[in-house]
């Protein structure tokens, strides 16, 4: 099991790269190829998914923690002798720590 100071470094890493796949600039030519190319055929449903999944904070930061979360725990070799639902619970308390983040950052008077 992962400790309240793995939680919030997990939490913190899974809002950051959230942000980075949704809003930052950086990937927003990477963005628009996805874009144009959902446009080309727009009732495709596996189009239309990746496009929710890369435009909603909420949707890329569950798979971004769960991914984060994984990581830390195979590389760590913390993942084996522990129950799966344990881990599971892990990946709700990260995934809702980044959610925190990024509804904070939403709610800023300066956000963009």
């Amino acid at each position: 099991m992962i400790t309240v100071i793995e939680l919030v470094i997990l939490a913190l890493a899974a809002y950051r790269a959230t942000q980075l796949v949704v809003h930052d600039s950086i990937l927003d030519p990477a963005r628009n190829k996805i874009f144009a190319w959902h446009e080309k055929r727009i009732e495709s449903k596996p189009r239309e998914f990746l496009i929710t999944l890369i435009s909603c904070t909420y949707c890329t930061g569950w798979w971004a923690s769960g991914a984060f979360l994984a990581t830390y725990l195979l590389t760590t070799g913390q993942f084996t002798g522990t129950p799966l639902l344990i881990h599971g619970i892990e990946w709700f308390a990260v995934a809702g720590g980044q959610a925190l983040l990024n509804r904070w950052d939403n709610t800023r008077p300066n956000a963009a």
